[in-house]
């Protein structure tokens, strides 16, 4: 009989966290706050950080505090410059700053998209590094220096500097328009109706070259090394493509395109008036700013955060994990879960759900889920999942 294999190490030995893995978040918040918002107001948020988006969303649901935590001190460098920004620049400032288009803090772009459209690449890396002066006192010393070595990212807009979202540039420059003329992008993110976006998929989208070109793309070998890391597929089995073209065939279908802003980016290289996530909307940014102050950061992994939470967003950190690791960090999370609190956290590619072992514990909202995931327009994952847990 063969010896069992020894255990991997933990995900932070196995994957660099020294660089901005994502500048923006790819997860749909109004979806997660749509599954914690029973459980949000006045409680205890316990979130992962990645950029800042989906903690910033969070505050929307008015909770006594948000724990954001990382793994990266990169991750975290982009929330806490997202928190400054917030509470130091007016509303266009804000926006442009972070690298949103123009006119983005209006509704409808207006004369601000007009005259913000005018100025060139160095005008607005000039005009960014003017707003960040103005940040940087308000940053930590560790992440003002952080932020100084990496001028080109601000001057670029912050919301740009990913690893993630240069995948999607070379995607956009050198694949799409190897399968897709211009005129064809554009008309995908028209307003139509549900039946009009599945005829022009059926018969303007999905063509051959599109089918073969996205699979070498996405496939595991160039979107490991391009976009995340190759030591995330660890747990992954089967083909990575064929399910990641699955479910954007549902995106491009079934979810409205022209208000997506994950589709907008990805199509164009940024979101749009619109089309533009949770917490950059105009409805929402009064509020997160009065609420900036109950953002607590935390340098770790999210099992080992002290304290009790009502609601918990955890990103999709089970895919890194094998299924004894899920098994144990779904456990200490739970010791942190107050009864009834929610664990909201999403599949890509290898299924984790709540443990077996656990069922005595936390009870999944399979219905809920299901619902939810149907019109996640962060379209890559596979699976939702909303679990409560469950009193002693």
């Amino acid at each position: 009989m063969s010896a069992p294999r020894p255990a991997a190490p933990a995900i932070e030995a196995r994957a660099a966290f020294d660089f901005i893995r994502y500048a923006s978040v790819w997860e749909d918040a109004d979806v997660l706050c749509e599954a914690l918002e029973p459980v949000a107001r006045g409680g205890r948020l316990l979130s992962i950080a990645s950029a800042g988006d989906n903690v910033l969303a969070l505050l929307t649901l008015d909770p006594a505090e948000v724990v954001a935590v990382d793994l990266s001190r990169a991750q975290l460098a982009c929330v806490e410059l997202r928190i400054a920004a917030f509470r130091m620049l007016a509303d266009d400032e804000l926006l442009e700053f972070l690298g949103f288009p123009a006119g983005a803090a209006a509704e409808d772009g207006g004369a601000a998209g007009d005259a913000g459209g005018r100025r060139d690449r160095r005008a607005l890396a000039s005009y960014r590094r003017r707003c960040y002066a103005r940040l940087r006192g308000a940053l930590s010393p560790g992440v003002a220096g952080f932020w100084d070595a990496h001028a080109g990212a601000l001057e670029r807009g912050p919301i740009h500097a990913g690893k993630f979202e240069r995948y999607f540039h070379r995607f956009r420059r050198y694949v799409l328009p190897l399968v897709h003329r211009p005129a064809t992008v554009a008309a995908l993110s028209r307003s139509c109706s549900r039946e009009e976006q599945e005829r022009f998929y059926r018969e303007r989208w999905d063509t051959r070259p599109w089918r073969g070109l996205f699979r070498v793309f996405f496939s595991r070998f160039v979107l490991g090394r391009l976009g995340r890391d190759p030591e995330f597929f660890a747990h992954v089995d089967g083909p990575v493509a064929a399910r990641i073209l699955e479910r954007t065939r549902h995106a491009l279908t079934a979810i409205p395109a022209a208000s997506n802003p994950y589709l907008a980016y990805i199509l164009t290289g940024n979101f749009r008036a619109g089309a533009l996530p949770r917490y950059a909307r105009a409805e929402h940014r009064a509020a997160i700013r009065a609420r900036l102050d109950r953002v607590r950061l935390v340098e770790g992994a999210a099992h080992a955060t002290p304290g009790r939470y009502d609601g918990m967003n955890l990103s999709d950190i089970f895919e890194y994990m094998s299924p004894a690791e899920h098994e144990a960090c779904y456990a200490a999370l739970l010791d942190r879960a107050r009864p009834g609190a929610r664990l909201v956290y999403w599949n890509m590619l290898a299924p984790r759900a709540r443990p077996p072992a656990l069922a005595g514990r936390a009870r999944p909202l399979e219905d809920l889920a299901a619902a939810l995931h149907a019109r996640d327009r962060a379209w890559f994952y596979a699976r939702l999942h909303v679990d409560e847990a469950l009193g002693p």
